[in-house]
């Protein structure tokens, strides 16, 4: 699907959707209690419908009625799998150990560029503790069931390692030993792990975070919950920094004391916003999902802004350092590129011209956040992607009075 945007400022009510990082952990979470939860507000998007797929293989049964998403936990465990990961990279390292814990024998198959994201760590310590990899390139295949007390981990690929291991933890073994994380390097975004432990305390199993190291305590699991999904504080970026840069919109549904790390750009936004519009830098490292649309910020702030921290970008949905930087300085931007950081010279107004996505959803949607500031109209080629994260993006940016015609 390709979309035709006139330059309009975003103006009126919205209400954030449901947070994806949120929705995968509850679904889990939920999926490895003994008993029935009920969910409310779960996102309904590509990525976690993926990870509610591969929950129904391992035994779960979730079911959808009225709004909720009622989930009755693992059982009976299967023997054998085959999960679709789709395009999502949470639903395939946070469901490789959780498989492994169960003990089922599991392949594990993914498309775009899901291939080529990085399983290392299960790679190199998986074999000390009781699972083989029958291949080391996708499709993936283990066997063998996750045993033993201590974790080393490296913590410089992604968090989604370190959220897999401790999803995974209540389900091995003695269940009088407890369980522990060490990281060998430092933890690249960490919040997104402190989400993860927040999550499982309400499903009631108490993580212990330390500076380098996650312990999950002896004889815990699992509890049915109901439990409610809160707003998803990197789609409100989206609206955030829309109205920074001119609109007017009004989120409705934020919970501003969040523990997700992404809620860092409501006062990002607001210093912009208060000191007039200055260049600004920003170390990325914690929040990766905000640099497209940070860039965006950027693009409009008056001087040379710098996101750093980024490297972990080039192996995304996409490379979002190329892709975000190149297809705004196809409309007129003043970006440069390096290997982990992006360098932003501000410009007044970009130009319309001719987008592609990189079938990335967060690049989608930053583009069309540009497109306000645009003299003449843009076309976002590939705009279908957002159904990764947000399918009723164009929907909403419409009911703002965005004009977004499909050709």
């Amino acid at each position: 699907m390709d979309i035709r945007i006139t330059p309009h400022f975003l103006k009126g009510d919205i209400t954030v959707p449901p947070s994806k990082s949120i929705s995968h952990r509850a679904l889990i979470c939920a999926a490895l209690a003994d008993g029935e939860s009920c969910l409310h507000n779960v996102l309904d998007c590509e990525d976690t419908r993926a990870t509610e797929d591969a929950l129904r293989l391992l035994g779960a049964d979730i079911s959808h009625c009225g709004g909720k998403t009622v989930v009755d936990g693992i059982s009976r465990r299967a023997e054998e799998a085959h999960i679709d990961c789709r395009e999502s990279g949470s639903t395939l390292r946070f469901m490789i150990p959780i498989a492994a814990a169960l003990g089922t024998k599991t392949t594990f198959n993914g498309s775009a560029n899901l291939p080529n994201r990085p399983i290392t760590p299960y790679l190199e310590e998986f074999p000390r503790h009781g699972v083989r990899f029958l291949s080391e390139k996708m499709p993936y295949v283990i066997e063998g069931k996750l045993t033993g007390s201590e974790f080393s981990v490296t913590g410089d690929i992604s968090s989604q390692f370190i959220t897999g291991y401790m999803l995974a933890m209540p389900l091995m073994g003695e269940v009088n030993e407890k369980r522990v994380i060490r990281l060998t390097s430092e933890l690249q975004s960490r919040p997104y792990a402190e989400l993860t432990a927040d999550v499982m305390r309400t499903f009631g199993v108490e993580v212990n975070i330390g500076e380098n190291d996650f312990t999950v305590p002896a004889n815990v699991c699992f509890m049915p919950k109901d439990y409610t999904v809160e707003a998803d504080m990197s789609q409100a970026a989206f609206f955030l920094v829309a109205n920074a840069i001119g609109a007017g919109t009004v989120p409705l549904n934020l919970n501003y004391e969040s523990v997700q790390g992404d809620r860092v750009i409501v006062e990002i936004t607001k210093d912009y916003t208060r000191n007039g519009g200055k260049a600004f830098d920003v170390n990325a490292e914690n929040i990766p999902d905000l640099v497209p649309i940070l860039t965006v910020l950027a693009c409009f702030a008056d001087g040379t802004s710098h996101i750093t921290g980024c490297q972990r970008l080039r192996i995304k949905e996409s490379d979002r350092l190329a892709a975000i930087s190149g297809e705004l300085n196809k409309l007129g931007a003043d970006i440069e590129a390096g290997p982990d950081h992006l360098t932003i010279h501000g410009v007044k107004e970009l130009h319309g011209g001719d987008c592609n996505t990189y079938n990335d959803h967060r690049i989608a949607m930053s583009l069309a956040v540009a497109s306000q500031r645009c003299t003449d109209q843009i076309i976002i080629r590939g705009a279908e992607c957002v159904s990764k994260s947000y399918p009723d993006f164009f929907t909403d940016f419409r009911t703002l009075g965005g004009i977004a015609d499909v050709i």
